[in-house]
């Protein structure tokens, strides 16, 4: 399952990071941590900082360091204007491709349910 889980998961954290960052400026810390909480727990900070890098070289996010009280100074992402109009053109794709997913998994699991009352074909070589 964990297996899994990360496939798809390296599809779409680019997308969540944008969302999250969307919501107000933020660390890797953190944003590992908010990821956590929504049950990504799969999501490293080593794993985010070469995506944090490669949005910002796309010019998606702004990243600026600001002093901490408990240690070094930390990197802050904010989402640029292009960040956001990326971000709104994701969120639509991924909602599309949801939608398309979960009708193909309602059709298998009705399919399923309807099949277990008929005979099944033998379906061995012949």
């Amino acid at each position: 399952m964990e297996v899994r889980s990360t496939q798809l998961l390296k599809g779409t954290l680019d997308m969540c990071l944008l969302a999250i960052i969307a919501q107000r400026p933020c660390y890797g810390y953190e944003m590992v941590q908010r990821l956590a909480q929504q049950g990504l727990v799969l999501v490293s900070e080593g794993s985010i900082y070469p995506l944090l890098g490669r949005l910002q070289q796309r010019g998606y996010l702004e990243g600026s360091l600001v002093s901490s009280t408990d240690g070094p100074p930390r990197k802050y992402y904010r989402l640029t204007p292009q960040g956001a109009g990326q971000l709104a053109e994701w969120q639509t794709e991924w909602e599309s491709f949801a939608q398309a997913v979960s009708q193909v998994l309602k059709g298998a699991h009705a399919d399923v349910n309807s099949r277990s009352a008929d005979p099944q074909p033998d379906l061995r070589p012949q």
